[in-house]
């Protein structure tokens, strides 16, 4: 018996220890989970202490008057004013999408060399041009010398846009434009397939112009390049490790006399943008940023169903070194009179063109314009044929129409072809100027500058200037003005410079050479042996 109740002794035992095993494991296992799912939130709570400030807002993105930094044209005293009304839009942002500018000063007034300035012809209220103008001083250009008309020209807007620290502005006057009519450029060849024509090629003649007188400027002021760009391209500076125009052009030989920025147009992706230099971040490239191969074998999808692979010009802007008998030839080239110059293509640099990109571009356009939208008319006026279709469409067409027309042809919303084209090269995405002017804005540039020359007029003034920054479409009420080069109120403003005396040299030697025009991008040749 004894035996018998042995047995299950000894099997109870065993099987004892065998269970109180498992529940050993069982707990050890659960204290592990416990403490796995502890440790997070533990770390969140931590994260949470370690950020709070007594509200609900991340301290690392919040921009605060007291860490603002200065930028030139802002006033000390101003720069933590709360904007008022009519600057909210080019103020700071009320969610803030680009929180790391908080840490980066945009030095751009430190050391002068090389010093590079900008020239160019506009009608551009202040929610273009002072996103362009800061970019520009962003990296690294040092003055402007800005031919003004129209809504720039207005009093506020041009109140604001001298009080910028080596922007210089030039009104079109009657004195300006008797000073132009003594031009050399009237007795040569060169530009003379542009003169006495309406609407582009007037502006085109104009342009030259102005880009001659911008060189005495240039030279006046010790610069040692000069740019001529429209206010609705950013120049873009890649290739540098510094995204610097600066270092770009310090890199160039010295043996250069100018060097040419390809041009990349905008990819429109929707149909109600309102600030083109910050919601639009893909483009096209160029040919020459292209294979021959890459370019032809898709020329007819990237064209988008447009005559052109691009809807304006393809052949670029140029920058050039001051130097004695410099000359423009045309608005996208610079010459010599004395010389042929030597001239490089950058590889990786280029220019941002935003064409087209608002809706009501196609109005502007249409209404700088007095020709007839007819198909021989508009060939007296624009010299490319996307911008005699567009000035046909806004001319003859409904609201409704006009919109169904730039969807098909200005917006790109097939998102398998934007993605074809992206995989071949053809598209780029290119955000480095969007978050560049929402951090100006984030850090308060463009309110605190509108702020403090608001602050210095008269209420008589003030007024008055009020009503003219409505008239040119709420240019700071609403960031949905149009851009034209439309010619407004003459308003006498400075003493034009002496343009660029006529110097001894053989007439016969390049002044036969034709100004480059606006070309569009190389046609398709060949296509069918790349497909």
């Amino acid at each position: 018996m004894a035996g018998s109740y042995s047995y299950p002794q000894i099997k109870h035992s065993q099987s004892s220890s065998s269970l109180s095993q498992p529940s050993h494991n069982n707990i050890f296992a659960s204290r592990l989970l416990l403490l796995l799912s502890l440790l997070p939130l533990s770390l969140a709570a931590f994260a949470f202490v370690l950020q709070w400030r007594g509200e609900f807002v991340d301290s690392t993105i919040r921009v605060s008057p007291s860490n603002r930094f200065e930028f030139p044209g802002m006033d000390s005293s101003t720069a933590g004013a709360t904007p008022v009304d009519c600057v909210d839009v080019l103020g700071q942002s009320r969610t803030v999408t680009f929180p790391y500018f908080r840490e980066l000063r945009f030095d751009y007034e430190s050391d002068g060399k090389p010093k590079i300035s900008i020239t160019s012809s506009t009608s551009a209220g202040l929610e273009q041009l002072l996103p362009w103008i800061y970019y520009h001083k962003v990296i690294g250009v040092t003055n402007f010398f800005l031919f003004v008309e129209g809504k720039a020209a207005s009093p506020l807007v041009s109140k604001v846009l001298e009080s910028i620290p080596k922007v210089k502005l030039i009104h079109r006057t009657k004195e300006l434009e008797e000073e132009q009519a003594k031009s050399r450029i009237w007795n040569e060849t060169w530009l003379s397939s542009f003169f006495y024509k309406p609407c582009n090629y007037e502006l085109f003649v104009k342009q030259s112009l102005n880009m001659e007188m911008a060189i005495v400027m240039a030279q006046e002021a010790d610069m040692e390049w000069i740019i001529h760009l429209d206010t609705d391209e950013l120049i873009y500076p890649a290739g540098t490790s510094e995204y610097s125009l600066k270092q770009l052009v310090t890199d160039v030989p010295e043996d250069v006399d100018t060097v040419v920025f390809p041009n990349y147009e905008s990819i429109v992706e929707r149909d109600n943008i309102q600030e083109p230099f910050s919601e639009v971040s893909m483009f096209k490239k160029n040919f020459d940023h292209l294979m021959k191969e890459t370019y032809f074998g898709n020329y007819k999808e990237a064209s988008h169903g447009n005559p052109n692979y691009f809807l304006t010009y393809g052949n670029g802007k140029s920058a050039a070194r001051v130097q004695k008998h410099l000359r423009p030839n045309g608005a996208h080239r610079w010459h010599n009179y004395m010389k042929t110059p030597k001239e490089i293509k950058l590889d990786d640099a280029a220019v941002l063109h935003y064409t087209y990109s608002k809706f009501s571009d196609l109005t502007s356009r249409r209404d700088r314009c007095g020709c007839k939208p007819t198909k021989e008319d508009v060939k007296r006026c624009f010299m490319l044929e996307f911008d005699r279709a567009a000035f046909i469409i806004a001319s003859t067409v409904s609201q409704e129409e006009m919109l169904n027309w730039y969807r098909e042809h200005v917006v790109w919303t097939n998102k398998d072809l934007k993605m074809k084209l992206m995989r071949k090269g053809i598209l780029t995405r290119i955000y480095a100027p969007m978050v560049i002017i929402q951090g100006l804005k984030e850090a308060g540039v463009f309110s605190s500058l509108i702020s403090s020359v608001q602050t210095s007029l008269s209420k008589d003034t003030f007024l008055s200037s009020n009503e003219a920054i409505n008239n040119s479409s709420n240019a700071v009420d609403a960031i949905s003005g149009v851009s034209s080069r439309k010619i407004g109120k003459k308003q006498p403003r400075m003493t034009v410079r002496n343009v660029l005396q006529a110097t001894e040299l053989d007439t016969d030697k390049d002044t036969d050479l034709s100004a480059m025009p606006p070309l569009p991008a190389p046609v398709m040749e060949k296509v069918n042996s790349y497909i």
